[in-house]
């Protein structure tokens, strides 16, 4: 059975993604995938990063870390992507990632992935399922295979019980308002989901086998 390649891309600008990208990678590798977490490129401004605290301080943390780049989704079998809510929907840098798979869209090197989504907002409401949603509207683009958790485990209900992905609410100062153990578990559970439906799709095989 050939071992999936799992891509868990992420934009975080005050680390609740971040965090919810790495526990999806670990979750993945422990799964028995081949895994790489990246970042989307930041294209704010520096006075912009600078006018918030936390921002500043995630962006010096990660700036070295690796960036995403379109032949990135080209080698993986999955992947994981995990986004912060703006005005209902995801953030503009994420969204100019998606803008640059043209090529690989075209050429058809996007279709029959397995893909699945997380989101976060700073409120239980904030809008983190219209964010998920959205970024599945391009994936269908793409042809992708949307693997959502739905209710398939308990603790999908443990993190709030949004069945379209992992959501999570921060506060003012960047922590999560639910209990971390628990959307910890829900994205776990995520990732392993995401890799076991990756390997039916790369290894021919079904869900009932």
């Amino acid at each position: 059975m050939e071992k999936v390649k799992l891509a868990v891309i992420h934009y975080s600008s005050t680390g609740t993604n971040h965090r919810l990208a790495h526990w999806a990678g670990e979750a993945a590798e422990e799964a028995g995938a081949e895994v790489k977490v990246l970042k989307v490129a930041e294209t704010a401004p520096e006075s912009a990063i600078a006018s918030n605290p936390l921002w500043k301080k995630h962006w010096e943390a990660t700036k070295d870390e690796p960036e995403a780049k379109p032949e990135d989704l080209e080698w993986a079998d999955a992947v994981i992507f995990s986004s912060p809510t703006r005005y209902g929907s995801k953030p503009v840098q994420l969204q100019q990632f998606f803008d640059m798979t043209g090529g690989l869209w075209a050429q058809g090197k996007l279709a029959n992935k397995v893909m699945s989504a997380m989101s976060s907002a700073q409120n239980p409401h904030g809008g983190q399922e219209a964010t998920i949603l959205s970024i599945y509207t391009s994936l269908f683009h793409w042809g992708a295979i949307i693997a959502a958790p739905g209710y398939t485990d308990a603790a999908v209900f443990g993190a709030g019980g949004n069945p379209y992905g992992t959501s999570v609410s921060v506060d003012q100062d960047g922590n999560m308002i639910e209990e971390e153990e628990k959307i910890q578990a829900a994205v776990r559970h995520q990732a392993k989901r995401t890799v076991e439906v990756a390997s039916w799709v790369k290894n021919g095989k079904s869900g009932g086998s």
